[in-house]
This record gives C-alpha cells, structure tokens and sequence, in this order.
C-alpha cells in the first residue's frame, strides 16, 4: 500500500479502535437507546458509518477494474475534499443521510456485531488499497454524495471526518466524556 494510504488507513483504524473502547461499557440497552422520536441511538450511527463505508468500499471495488482509464484527481478534488472536511467539523451543522445509505443501512445492535462488521469493512478497504499501485493512487475511483469524484486517499480522508462529525453525537447520547 502506497505510504499516503497506509498513514491515513492507519489513523482511521486507531479512531475506529477509539471509538469501539469508548462504548464498551455500555450495555445493549443503552447503545440502543433514542433519546428522541426520528433520532438515532448510538448503534444506528455506528451501523450509518459502517454502512457509509460499505457501499464506499463496493463502488470502489468496481472501479478499480478500470483503474488504469480513470481520470487522475487534481486542484479541483482537493478543494472539495476541503470542503467536505470543514462541512463535517461544523457544530451543529446536519446533513440527511444519503437515500442509498438509508436504504442498505444494517440495524446492528449489539456491539460485538459492530466490531465484527467494522473489522471486515476495514480489512476489506485494506486489501483494496493494497492493489492500488502507487502510480495510480490519484485515480477517482471514489465516489461521494455531494463532493462527487475523488480519489482513494480522499475516501480514507472522508472516513476519518465523517467519524469525527458523529463522536460527539455517540457521546452526548451515551454521556461518555
């Protein structure tokens, strides 16, 4: 795996280790638990991020077939990817969940399915990135929702911030500090 992806690969599975030691204590119920109507208890924003990276991971799994055809990224995808890091550290901005992810969104439960499903994800993009070769790892074969076309690092960038924009939400529902 190229460095780039291999540093940012590595920070996202140590936020993700965090994240999971954070919520360990708690039991089923509380993971599980809407505070309000229309809202998510912690287990649906963890399964939205798992979800969020499945479907990720498919699209690129499919567009690494054609890696040698894609376009390179440039100027342009690095200010996207700009903004959709500042879009996802904005406090109290909200985005809807994309229709394709509410529509495959896993209801996982319990925390030992989390994990489970979270390792295969990760091992999965980590065979992924592995293939990419290092003359081609600026290739768009990742797709976002608003941003559009990006390259890998970019997808690994977004998991890191899309991770960060929902800790405080996972907190402030289990009151962990």
């Amino acid at each position: 795996m190229h460095t780039s992806l291999q540093n940012l690969f590595d920070e996202i599975e140590i936020q993700r280790k965090k994240m999971l030691d954070s919520v360990k204590t708690f039991s089923q119920e509380e993971l599980n638990k809407v505070l309000h109507p229309g809202n998510w208890s912690a287990a649906q924003i963890l399964s939205h991020l798992i979800t969020a990276e499945q479907l990720s991971l498919r699209y690129m799994q499919k567009k690494i077939q054609g890696i040698k055809e894609a376009p390179d990224s440039g100027l342009w995808e690095e200010v996207k990817i700009n903004l959709l890091k500042i879009s996802q550290r904005l406090p109290g901005l909200k985005f809807k969940a994309p229709q394709n992810v509410m529509e495959h969104m896993a209801q996982y439960q319990e925390l030992t399915t989390i994990t489970t499903e979270w390792e295969k994800v990760r091992g999965e993009l980590k065979s992924l990135f592995e293939k990419i070769p290092d003359d081609q790892i600026n290739r768009k074969i990742y797709r976002h929702v608003l941003a559009g076309y990006l390259n890998a690092k970019h997808s690994l960038i977004f998991f890191r911030e899309h991770l960060t924009h929902h800790t405080p939400q996972i907190k402030k529902l289990l009151k962990v500090t």
